[in-house]
């Protein structure tokens, strides 16, 4: 029953992550935060503030920003690199197409595939030590 539980709670987490990616590297969301913090920046009372304040207050800005800006940087970046390997995959005869589009799948799959590959290169190893050692 935990068990059970835990999978449906990794599984509403996996989702939930999904979503929070896509919004948070969407260019409308980017331009929502900017006009949140030019409104947060332009409302307050800068005549009373001291000079550390207001350099503090465009720190915490732009690093608010900066937060989308990076999100989408790297949402282009995972975006491609999938491409370039779904395609390295689906181009080579022998290889598992079970790898194509890896990155829709759940964590559980991907860490039992990994095991997988785990123990391939173990036997590949081996393979190779007994070849060397005969």
């Amino acid at each position: 029953m935990v068990n059970k539980a835990y999978k449906k709670l990794e599984h509403f987490f996996e989702k939930v992550a999904t979503v929070a990616t896509a919004v948070l590297s969407n260019s409308v969301t980017f331009m929502l935060a900017l006009l949140l913090v030019l409104f947060w920046i332009f409302n307050r009372d800068f005549k009373t503030q001291s000079i550390n304040d207001l350099i503090e207050a465009f720190i915490q800005g732009i690093s608010f920003l900066s937060l989308f800006v990076i999100q989408k940087s790297f949402g282009r970046f995972a975006g491609s690199l999938h491409l370039k390997l779904n395609e390295l995959v689906a181009s080579h005869e022998t290889a598992n197409n079970a790898v194509i589009n890896v990155e829709h799948k759940t964590e559980r799959e991907i860490n039992e595939l990994s095991k997988e590959y785990a123990e391939l290169a173990n036997q590949l190893k081996d393979l190779e030590e007994n070849v060397s050692g005969s």
